[in-house]
């Protein structure tokens, strides 16, 4: 019995050590060997091709358009952590028409509506999933009011799985701790939005959103860095039509005055709103404080106070 088992190491040995062995061209011995579009195994020195018979892993039908790929696909939708049962479930459709667009008869169409009914209760099976499928409605809900992309509600949806499997949910609101979520997602992915912009389109107040989102973020161990300024400056000075010139402006007052430490313990929206105040002010294109103070949600006494600090950090006086 050691006999065969001996043979089928060396076996497996040799099977290695040619694996490891880099493959070389007949002709000119460059190991420069690539694979080109027509799956070729090709040296780029000479040109010689080592292999033209490579599995195609590709589908066996062309494509010219968005609409052809779409009709000649045979997958669904991929998986995706923004539903509840992450998209693997099956749908029947509201239309009440067969396969080929004619309409049920009223006994189809009753049974039809009786399979969709149960169709939806059979999606949630218990009180977990429930929760989970509302909360994830609202992120969505809120996500598509901010206008952030698709990564982030991805994000924010496995934040508030994590959290209903460390049972954070206990005791407070799925409102306040799916909003708390997305305000989370939105700092981890480097979006630029503030706690005054995620709780306007909230049904909680912004109080309980920044004291859910501290506690899942420590309980989580979510790493999120300080919110830098410089990220409102290219959205606040779109919406208030300013140039390139003022948003460069503004983002080297932010960093000249960072390096001092006039940045610690300030709200970062009403740091970008004084900068750009300023900004705005030496590249002649003034615009007020109240025109400021409405698109970075923030008061005027703010950018007032904010915007002495930049001045002097800057030198002007």
């Amino acid at each position: 019995m050691e006999r065969p088992s001996r043979q089928r190491q060396q076996e497996r040995e040799t099977e290695r050590e040619s694996d490891e062995e880099t493959v070389s061209c007949p002709e000119c011995d460059s190991t420069e060997i690539v694979t080109d579009a027509d799956q070729e195994l090709v040296c780029e020195d000479c040109g010689l091709v080592l292999d033209e018979r490579n599995i195609d892993r590709g589908p066996e039908w062309r494509a010219f358009n968005h609409s052809e790929r779409q009709s000649k696909s045979r997958v669904g939708a991929p998986i995706t952590e923004t539903m509840h049962d992450k998209g693997l479930t099956t749908t029947i459709d509201w239309k009440d028409k067969d396969a080929y667009g004619r309409s049920l008869s009223s006994e189809k169409r009753s049974q039809m509506h009786r399979l969709r009914k149960w169709q939806e209760r059979i999606r949630t099976k218990d009180a977990g999933e429930r929760n989970l499928q509302f909360a994830l409605s609202e992120i969505d809900r809120m996500a598509s009011a901010l206008g952030v992309p698709r990564s982030v509600r991805e994000v924010a949806s496995v934040i508030y799985r994590r959290a209903l499997n460390e049972d954070l949910i206990r005791g407070r609101s799925i409102e306040g701790v799916s909003t708390a979520a997305l305000y989370a997602a939105c700092r981890q992915e480097g979006i630029p939005r503030s706690l005054d912009e995620v709780a306007d389109v909230s049904r909680v107040p912004q109080k309980e959103i920044g004291r859910t989102y501290r506690y899942i973020s420590q309980e989580l161990g979510l790493e999120l860095k300080p919110v830098d300024p410089k990220q409102f400056v290219p959205r606040f000075a779109s919406a208030l039509q300013l140039s390139e010139e003022v948003q460069s402006k503004a983002t080297e007052i932010i960093d000249v005055s960072a390096e001092q430490g006039l940045l610690s313990g300030k709200s970062p929206t009403g740091f970008a709103a004084a900068a750009i105040y300023a900004a705005s002010l030496l590249c002649n294109e003034k615009k007020t404080q109240r025109e400021v103070a409405d698109v970075a949600q923030v008061t005027e006494v703010t950018i007032r106070n904010r915007y002495q600090e930049q001045i002097e950090a800057m030198g002007f006086r």
